[in-house]
């Protein structure tokens, strides 16, 4: 992952908590003015996302008593965000009587703390649920249950040990998350910052793609190649792109910054930065948006699938 990072990853993050937009920065602090938290050791750590999270879990499991053991386990026995999704990973991945839950866990730990990045990114796609799915009420309902989010998560730690040279745990985790999750992710494909795969179901992403920040993938979507190619042959795409449901992209082909995918399409060419392509074969049918568009205006941010001609 560590390849990807610099490229990747922006400065900066929207989420909205609660119910107002603000920005989550690399250091999980938040420019946004927030009441002064509880002092506790997890409030003075400026961890937002981790504090939200845990409170929110709190607040459940004081209104379901049934959840109180479900959500201790999973989050309010665990010292960080890094720790309770290495746990929840490993609870979601294991093999009873193969692969065994606590030795996974320790494996997704370690791969945790050595790759920091994966943790910053992980606290990113959190925001980014918060903020573009509108079914998304609280960070730990993504967190426990989106399989979206899950499998991102499972990525990330893959694709560190990919990096690292670990390339038999690293295909574990891919066959593991593909099964469970039903979201395959080869775990040499690079993938930025604030990611929301929606729904996620058959969302497919190939070996050598490359995926930018803030970008929001819909379900049964294909980042693949054309045949038996060897070497660079999956898709590169730009930062704030929407990818409709059922797309498919094939191919060494460029996804320019700020793009739209329409809903099935099958895109085999180029597309420029801020255009929408849709049909089979994928064709660009409007004008390209006007330069001064805000980042937070990308399609991959606001997640608006209509166009106009």
């Amino acid at each position: 992952m560590a390849a990807c990072v610099d490229k990747w990853q922006p400065a900066a993050y929207p989420c909205r908590l609660p119910n107002k937009l603000f920005r989550l920065l690399p250091d999980c602090t938040t420019d946004h003015p927030m009441p002064p938290p509880s002092p506790t050791p997890l409030a003075a750590s400026g961890d937002i996302v981790w504090h939200t999270l845990r409170a929110e879990a709190q607040a459940d499991a004081d209104d379901e008593p049934l959840l109180l053991k479900f959500y201790h386990e999973l989050v309010l026995s665990r010292p960080s965000l890094e720790s309770a999704l290495a746990s929840l990973l490993a609870t979601k991945l294991c093999i009873p009587g193969a692969l065994p839950q606590d030795q996974l866990r320790d494996l997704l730990t370690d791969a945790l703390d050595a790759h920091p990045e994966a943790g910053r990114a992980a606290r990113a796609d959190l925001a980014a649920a918060c903020d573009r799915d509108p079914a998304c009420d609280k960070m730990v309902h993504c967190f426990l249950y989106y399989k979206g989010f899950l499998a991102l998560q499972a990525h990330r730690v893959a694709h560190a040990l990919w990096s690292d040279g670990r390339r038999a745990p690293a295909l574990l985790l891919q066959s593991r998350a593909s099964e469970v999750f039903g979201v395959d992710i080869h775990p040499g494909a690079r993938i930025g910052s604030g990611i929301l795969l929606d729904h996620a179901t058959g969302v497919v992403i190939g070996e050598t793609a490359v995926v930018g920040s803030d970008v929001s993938i819909l379900h049964a979507v294909t980042l693949g190649g054309t045949g038996k190619d060897s070497g660079d042959r999956h898709p590169k795409v730009g930062d704030g792109v929407l990818i409709g449901a059922g797309a498919s992209v094939l191919g060494n082909v460029h996804i320019g910054d700020g793009a739209k995918i329409g809903a099935g399409a099958v895109v085999l060419r180029d597309v420029a930065d801020r255009a929408t392509a849709v049909g089979n074969p994928a064709k660009p049918i409007s004008k390209k948006a006007a330069p001064q568009w805000r980042p937070e205006e990308q399609p991959g941010i606001t997640m608006e699938l209509r166009w106009s001609d």
